[in-house]
């Protein structure tokens, strides 16, 4: 790098402007340059930005005059406010990011900063480092953390003034900053060098199989990055929809029915459709596909705590709940048109004998019949579409080989190469 690591403070320096003024400054102590975008709206910046509040409200297609007045209400209000000054800086930083200028961002906010923060550095691509110092990090950090890779730290105090703990917090996230911005180059060397990504999606009680194919993969020439489907899931397609994914192994689906019966491991999104948007190479197999999940025993709703529903207590603070045959023929066709519609090299496999650990000889779901669910994707996968089926439980060594061998297949195929039996990823 031929310049000095260069860290974007961005925020509000109207309402905020001496805690930003004292993070600029540690910055520049710490031997890293700042570039400085201003979001304020309520009136003039406590010192000069690089890049001034109108700029940012202009790349959202708004006058900053609009909310001069401060309302909270209304067409020029305070929450309108926040949603595009976000847009604008969202903007603007993506721009920055794509030119080179910056290495790291960091904001301060209360409930609306964060908002405001939150909802355009989420956007930034995996590995960008962001940081937000927020009053709210000790709360429920997904609205503003999406699915990034975004940091929160607890601002502990109110950010409204300086003291000896605002110093230190505010001191200690300048300094993590400055040491992120840094090794930005490092970073993504790193990450340019790395061999192709494939996400695997993974249950407690797939983990045998998973794990097996995990081995494999990363045996010939493969990364893997494997998402917990307890709701994880979302995450999951977001990645896949930015292009960070290489390739799917879609082995685990309870997500799709706590989704639709609102379980604790719902996504709250439709599972299995960033591959029909990416057509990235594709393997299906409906791994606990059956099941859904509540907390405790006690927490089940009365809906759905009755004796078709089979519950297992998994542990303590998780419940599973057996589909009903409706339900299982439902997913059967859900699986299948949405593999029919993914428009890469794509397979499913069936294990005949089990669909997880719930259906092994001892356990309470031995034997519980899942045809329903099976029969519904036979009948409507597009017969075009290659289906492997074996007499073995999803977590068996010789199922989870063929699992390896079908994916194999379809990533070889989407490059025109014949396949060998054991083909090396490049």
């Amino acid at each position: 790098m031929s310049r000095k690591p260069v860290v974007c403070l961005a925020g509000t320096l109207d309402t905020k402007g001496t805690e930003y003024s004292f993070v600029r400054d540690e910055l520049l102590a710490s031997d890293v340059d700042v570039l400085v975008v201003d979001c304020g709206v309520l009136g003039d910046p406590y010192f000069s930005p690089d890049i001034p509040a109108s700029e940012v409200a202009s790349r959202a297609g708004v006058d900053l005059d609009t909310f001069a007045a401060g309302v909270e209400g209304g067409a020029g209000g305070r929450s309108v406010a926040v949603g595009k000054m976000s847009e604008g800086l969202r903007a603007v930083l993506t721009d920055l990011c794509a030119e080179g200028r910056i290495d790291a961002v960091l904001g301060l906010g209360g409930t609306g900063g964060t908002d405001l923060l939150g909802g355009a550095l989420q956007h930034l691509g995996i590995g960008v480092p962001k940081l937000i110092v927020s009053t709210m990090a000790s709360n429920n950090t997904r609205p503003y953390v999406g699915h990034s890779d975004m940091m929160m730290m607890n601002a502990v105090t109110d950010i409204a003034g300086l003291n000896r703990i605002s110093k230190l917090v505010l001191s200690n996230a300048a300094h993590a900053a400055a040491g992120m911005a840094r090794g930005y180059e490092a970073t993504k060397a790193q990450a340019d060098a790395s061999k192709p990504l494939i996400a695997i999606s993974m249950f407690g009680v797939t983990t045998p199989g998973v794990m097996r194919i995990r081995e494999q993969l990363e045996e010939n020439g493969f990364e893997v990055v494997t998402f917990h489907a307890v709701g994880e899931g979302a995450g999951m397609e977001h990645l896949i929809d930015t292009g960070a994914i290489d390739g799917l192994i879609d082995y685990t689906l309870p997500e799709i029915i706590n989704h639709w019966n609102k379980g604790i491991f719902d996504p709250g999104c439709e599972r299995m459709e960033a591959a029909v948007r990416t057509g990235i190479p594709l393997v299906v197999v409906p791994g606990a596909a059956e099941c859904f999940n509540f907390g405790a025993r006690n927490t089940i709703p009365a809906e759905f705590d009755t004796e078709e529903r089979n519950i297992i207590i998994h542990n303590p603070n998780i419940t599973s709940l057996l589909a009903t045959p409706d339900e299982m023929r439902r997913l059967g066709e859900y699986i299948a048109d949405h593999v029919n519609q993914a428009p890469g090299p794509k397979a499913v496999a069936l294990p005949l004998n089990g669909l997880d650990n719930y259906f092994k000889e001892g356990s309470q779901w031995h034997g519980v019949d899942v045809s329903p669910l099976l029969d519904a994707i036979r009948a409507t996968l597009d017969p075009s579409v290659e289906l492997i089926e074996m007499e073995n439980n999803v977590n068996d060594t010789a199922f989870a080989d063929a699992v390896f061998q079908l994916f194999t297949k379809q990533w070889e195929s989407r490059r025109g190469i014949p396949v060998a039996t054991a083909t090396t990823a490049g």
